[in-house]
């Protein structure tokens, strides 16, 4: 009698970028044996993050993770991509972590491996039966980054590989200040010369009503590169970048983006960013809805000419997106513009709506800009499977959004 094969593992492509899906196969396992497939990422903050799913094998002695269901683990069901978007930290890590790739020039390394039987804790003291190194990018082959420091503008510039010329984007995230690269990176690997900028850090709050010439100085960076259309050039923000955005958009004579993209975003200026405490987390969302009332205290959208996408989640505990959202609209339709409205909703999601496959965060550790350099726990929203359901359907509808107005040869319109 022959001895047992090992179990072969297939995990494809073990190299790709981060919005790419993964096909996970196990094969010449015993059929109707219990199995764990298990996702292990060790991240730039040397902290541990893992996934796993309990599957039982077919008669053929196969699992195929985007066809069979998982028993029990970080998720349950028939899900393709759990063993990433379902990623926390392992049992004793620090409390409110989030995973953020930093250094795009570097991929996140995800270690899949099989275990025998339904194992669900101490997988770093058991051997698995077979594992495969993943290799996940946000920066394509080719794509090249300049870091920017030009006409007093700080940030990094991310072009598509090829002769171009592209459409451009202008980037911008919201109230944690810093320079955040992977969604630019990621975008130019999707073909947009993309403008990760730093526009504050976390010490410069007061200074919120920024230099309008600083953003106008950024967007025509984009607009004179050699590697740019020149009208065909958008604007993308998230959270306090949605704002800058529509403000831009609105106000500005010299800046006439093609389209804008908000995600979980306001159209009022906040006068301050202190928080209040619930559970022992701090939740803004409270406590800037009232400014809806207060017309002095509104971006006047009824000035934006172009496309506008907005991305929202009905469980935001940082703004009051739903409201803005639907406020936004009455505007727009009031001054004659609606028809450039596109508007998106999740239901149980939250604030942080990433690029797909991106762990959730109902909360965590934020520098609040405004309370010094108090580290406080902020309650972002979100339940872990529609949040992550809706980061992969907007990131769907953000690229068709872009396709259609930047990359179209004909006239933009905002309906997707």
């Amino acid at each position: 009698m022959s001895p047992p094969t090992s179990p072969i593992l297939s995990v494809q492509p073990t190299r790709g970028l981060v919005d790419e899906k993964l096909k996970v196969v196990v094969e010449s396992l015993p059929p109707g044996s219990p199995v764990t497939l298990h996702s292990l990422h060790h991240s730039e903050d040397e902290d541990y993050w893992e996934a796993f799913g309990h599957y039982v094998s077919d008669f053929r002695g196969m699992v195929s993770v985007s066809e069979d269901l998982s028993f029990g683990g970080t998720y349950t069901g028939k899900e393709d991509m759990g063993l990433l978007w379902s990623m926390r930290p392992v049992p004793g890590s620090r409390k409110g972590l989030r995973l953020r790739k930093m250094n795009v020039c570097s991929p996140m390394l995800h270690n899949i491996s099989v275990y025998s039987g339904h194992v669900s804790e101490g997988f770093r003291e058991q051997t698995p039966l077979t594992s495969v190194l993943v290799e996940r990018w946000y920066m394509a082959p080719g794509v090249k980054r300049i870091d920017i420091m030009e006409k007093g503008v700080r940030g990094t510039l991310f072009i598509p590989p090829g002769p171009g010329p592209f459409p451009g984007l202008l980037d911008m995230w919201g109230g944690g200040g810093g320079l955040i690269e992977y969604r630019s990176a990621l975008l130019a690997s999707h073909g947009y010369v993309s403008l990760a900028m730093d526009y504050f850090n976390s010490q410069e709050l007061e200074s919120a009503d920024l230099e309008f010439k600083y953003f106008e100085t950024a967007f025509n960076i984009i607009k004179e590169h050699p590697q740019v259309i020149p009208d065909r050039v958008g604007m993308f923000g998230l959270s306090l970048g949605s704002l800058v955005t529509m403000h831009v958009a609105a106000e500005s004579t010299i800046v006439k983006p093609r389209c804008c993209i908000c995600v979980s975003g306001s159209h009022f200026y906040p006068n301050t960013f202190f928080c209040i405490a619930e559970n022992n987390h701090h939740v803004w969302r409270d406590m800037w809805i009232h400014l809806l009332d207060d017309p002095s205290k509104k971006v006047d959208v009824g000035k934006i000419n172009c496309p506008i996408l907005l991305v929202n989640g009905k469980d935001d505990q940082n703004v009051p997106a739903d409201e803005c959202a639907e406020d936004i609209a009455l505007l727009m339709n009031a001054a004659g513009n609606g028809h450039l409205l596109s508007r998106v909703l999740y239901p149980d999601t939250g604030h942080l709506i990433e690029p797909p496959y991106s762990p959730h965060f109902r909360a965590s550790n934020f520098k609040a800009a405004g309370v010094a350099t108090k580290t406080v726990m902020l309650l972002w929203g979100g339940q872990t499977k529609p949040h992550s359901d809706a980061q992969e359907d907007a990131w769907r509808k953000i690229l068709s959004f872009l396709q259609h107005n930047l990359y179209s040869s004909t006239p933009p319109r905002a309906k997707l």
